[in-house]
């Protein structure tokens, strides 16, 4: 899931205290940067979820992507429409202000779906980078009256899958405030680039 990547609309609150210039500019290398880790690996498809609707034609979005609106809501109606809305099989939606996440990490995320009705990525605020349903025979609905953006977020998404099998994968931290955007600096200046693929 991304927002469109304009100053002013993203990163609010870490913009409060280190500018909307910086704050942007953090923004668009870590989408950028998680596009390069794993945007185009072949054992899965990604799809970019575009907040505001109108951007999913701009022109700064990854070509060979395929992007889809988020649609409108709060944060768990919009990652319902795409659970409900994509193809069958297993979906991973991740945030895309994750410095650190890599390849390895959804792949992870995938296999713990093998014996898993849903699979979570903690973060350190009580939230999560990371969540994935399993989908058969149904679509669970974990996302009813959930306090977004607070320290019950996990929780508060957990008790709406009592009696369902649920795993977890990494625990991983996204940049919200001035601390964590000078603890991880590191992890989102340079840009990683994918390691080289044998052609098919």
């Amino acid at each position: 899931m991304a927002k469109s990547p304009r100053a002013g609309r993203i990163k609010r609150r870490l913009a409060a205290s280190i500018g909307a210039v910086s704050a942007t500019r953090f923004y668009r290398t870590c989408l950028t940067h998680t596009l390069m880790r794993i945007g185009h690996d072949r054992r899965w498809r990604t799809v970019l979820a575009i907040s505001p609707d109108s951007d999913v034609a701009a022109t700064h979005w990854a070509e060979r992507i395929r992007r889809l609106p988020q649609g409108n809501g709060d944060l768990g109606s919009c990652m319902q429409r795409l659970f409900g809305r994509l193809p069958p099989g297993p979906v991973v939606i991740v945030g895309s202000d994750i410095p650190s996440i890599d390849a390895s990490e959804i792949a992870k995320a995938f296999r713990l779906l093998g014996n898993a009705n849903a699979v979570f990525g903690r973060a350190p605020d009580g939230g999560y980078w990371l969540v994935g349903l399993r989908r058969s025979p149904r679509v669970p609905a974990p996302f009813a009256k959930v306090r977004w953006s607070s320290p019950h977020a996990l929780a508060d998404t957990l008790s709406n899958l009592t009696g369902r099998r649920v795993a977890f994968a990494s625990t991983l931290s996204d940049v919200d405030t001035e601390d964590d955007y000078r603890r991880m600096r590191q992890s989102w200046e340079r840009l990683i680039r994918p390691r080289s693929r044998a052609k098919p």
